[in-house]
């Protein structure tokens, strides 16, 4: 290991010595140069060592990066000495997640872990077959996860007492908000310690369509819009894609569909409000944009957001706008199955070691120097070190920065910016305390008995959801018509089959059925 070190050490100063000299006669980013030459400064066993070694695939979803390829070179270098095996990094767009996961999984393509989450259709692909248990190799080699890790994470991301995925590392508590331009509304001088509530944003709105007419208050797109379920303690009991809800910040434990639930009728009728005055945009039931590019564009004043500590900070050294964002929570802290199972990794039933995939998984969560390469880049390019766990944007840094801390591994090893909060960590932990627990933790509705009901929901869905709650149609004459059309796909046998899954599970475990 120490010589593979110190090959790795010459192999970086022969490429640093590179960007020199051609920096001095290219124009061309220094990281541009590194990918082009970094092969070139190998030494053939090295280079014959990543050929010959066994390739993890690593998919999640995300935005690909421009220096992509270099970190998965240093990646696979420093996976050499640890488990014999190098890295491919596949990243499938937000807008594509969808149906290019649904495209890896059904043709049986050959990858090793990926990004798994209750709203993702876990629970589906688990029944799928997709992805291996995992009991036996997290004993195996993950016994730094399971020390790790609070045994009741672990214990409620399970189907069936079964893991079928291994939770991320991070905050567990949910709550939901907006992330908005601080710099405006100190310019406008907007109260914004008046928002306590969704209704409270209207003045706010106002104030911006009326003083600022090129900036659009609200950006919203599907499942990031007034009704997502972070933004109203929604608690779906499994996959948000199958109906039947409960509200986690309620002792009720009666499933409904959404349209029985008076908050989301009322969100309905606020964002058909806030559309027809201009405060949404326009395309927000078509539109794939990334909700940090919107921030990113100068365009909008705010977006709907998972709300925790540093939530803004972290937003802002995504869009360039560090130091020019705020946060604001709206609801009650909950949490629910849908945050312990809300971001995990799973090893696909096609990886050919589900061993080292684990393994892999194992170090994400420990390993100080991986987890934050994969997150960060590489020190000296993407971000400059000013202390052990404190680091600063380069020029470089917009060339790697995918943002997906949340997804990968183990969020309180992660490198803080210069511009987040040095207690960051320490705030993540006490997010968590005092969050109402949901009725439902622990319990994932099997929805394999109304399998065909569900997909006949889910088409329905498509057609009518993305406008109901972007608030381009008007609910009075649309929310009807999809009732119906739900109540034709089978909805009530969906609702009930919930019910009675859910009422055997709070009696196995000892909880009350509430009645409303």
């Amino acid at each position: 290991m120490m010589v593979r070190t110190i090959q790795r050490f010459l192999c970086w100063v022969s490429v640093l010595l590179l960007i020199f000299l051609s920096a001095a006669c290219t124009n061309r980013e220094p990281s541009q140069i590194v990918v082009e030459r970094y092969e070139s400064v190998l030494d053939d066993g090295a280079q014959r060592d990543l050929k010959d070694a066994y390739t993890l695939k690593l998919v999640y979803i995300g935005t690909p990066q421009l220096d992509e390829q270099l970190v998965e070179r240093e990646a696979s270098q420093y996976l050499m000495e640890k488990l014999n095996a190098k890295l491919d990094i596949i990243v499938l767009d937000w807008g594509s997640w969808d149906n290019r996961q649904n495209i890896m999984i059904a043709s049986r393509e050959e990858f090793d872990v990926i990004f798994t989450s209750q709203w993702s259709r876990h629970s589906v692909n688990v029944s799928k077959g997709a992805f291996i248990p995992l009991n036996d190799l997290l004993e195996q080699y993950g016994q730094d996860i399971i020390a790790s890790l609070d045994p009741i994470i672990l214990q409620s991301a399970q189907l069936d007492g079964i893991n079928y995925g291994i939770p991320t590392n991070k905050e567990f508590a949910a709550q939901g908000g907006i992330v908005y331009r601080k710099d405006i509304a100190e310019q406008l001088k907007l109260n914004m310690n008046s928002v306590q509530t969704i209704m409270d944003l209207e003045p706010i709105y106002a104030a911006i369509k009326r003083e600022m007419p090129q900036i659009t208050p609200l950006f919203v797109k599907h499942g990031e819009n007034l009704n997502s379920h972070y933004m109203n303690n929604y608690d779906a009991l499994g996959d948000t894609s199958i109906p039947g809800y409960i509200l986690k910040d309620d002792t009720s434990t009666v499933v409904k569909p959404l349209y029985e639930i008076q908050r989301y009728i009322d969100n309905l009728y606020l964002a058909r409000s806030f559309y027809l005055k201009g405060y949404i945009n326009m395309d927000a039931a078509t539109t794939q944009m990334m909700v940090s590019d919107a921030l990113a564009s100068n365009e909008y004043f705010s977006i709907v957001s998972p709300i925790k500590p540093g939530k803004a900070e972290e937003l802002g050294v995504q869009t360039g706008l560090a130091g020019k964002l705020g946060q604001i929570a709206i609801n009650q802290k909950s949490l629910a199955t849908s945050e312990t199972t809300g971001s995990m990794l799973a090893i696909s039933s096609t990886s050919r070691h589900p061993e080292l995939a684990m393994q892999l998984i194992n170090l994400l969560h420990t390993d100080i120097y991986l987890n934050n390469l994969l997150n960060f880049g590489i020190e000296g390019i993407h971000y400059e070190k000013l202390s052990d766990n404190v680091i600063t944007m380069t020029e470089a840094t917009s060339r790697y920065s995918p943002g997906v801390n949340w997804m990968l591994g183990n969020q309180y090893i992660n490198y803080l910016w210069d511009s987040e909060d040095p207690m960051k960590w320490e705030q993540f932990k006490a997010f968590s305390e005092g969050a109402v627990i949901s009725p439902g933790l622990g319990f994932v509705f099997d929805g394999e008995e109304v399998k065909s009901e569900v997909a006949a929901v889910v088409n329905v869905d498509k057609q009518y959801l993305i406008a109901l709650e972007s608030g381009s149609v008007d609910p009075e004459v649309v929310l009807p018509e999809y009732m119906k059309k739900l109540q034709i796909a089978g909805i009530d046998k969906i609702i009930q089959a919930k019910q009675k899954q859910f009422n055997a599970f709070l009696i196995k475990n000892g909880r009350e059925l509430h009645t409303e």
